[in-house]
């Protein structure tokens, strides 16, 4: 891998930013989700709406909650691929595919920041 194939400083800078700012939204968006299913847990527990409505309004109560917690889940999934990308910043090997050695695409390393692979690699079968 020779070092024109590697982002500058300034660059992997620029990147470490973008990713911390869109760590703290993923944050909120955990703590906001998060405190939704829990209210509604609550409140399913507390008023005994799944035991005193029509079989078919709990379960639909029920698949709610447990939809607001994949939702928690699936952003703190995010938020260690969030994680990993900061770790690949301060490695070296952040933006570089693994394949073929190439700057990945920066559009491409925005929308999936934890990527290894540049785009043409990825789509190789």
């Amino acid at each position: 891998m020779g070092k024109s194939n590697k982002y500058s400083k300034k660059e992997l800078k620029e990147f470490k930013e973008k990713i911390i700012a869109k760590k703290e939204e993923v944050l909120k968006d955990i703590i906001n989700s998060k405190d939704i299913a829990d209210n509604m847990l609550e409140n399913s527990n507390t008023s005994g709406v799944i035991y005193s409505s029509h079989l078919a309004d709990g379960g639909a109560d029920q698949a709610e909650i447990e939809k607001a917690y994949y939702w928690v889940q699936r952003e703190n999934k995010f938020l260690q691929y969030l994680d990993g990308a900061l770790e690949m910043i301060e490695e070296g090997t952040f933006g570089i595919c693994k394949k073929c050695d190439d700057r990945i695409n920066p559009e491409r390393l925005m929308e999936v920041p934890h990527t290894t692979s540049c785009f043409a690699c990825k789509n190789k079968k």
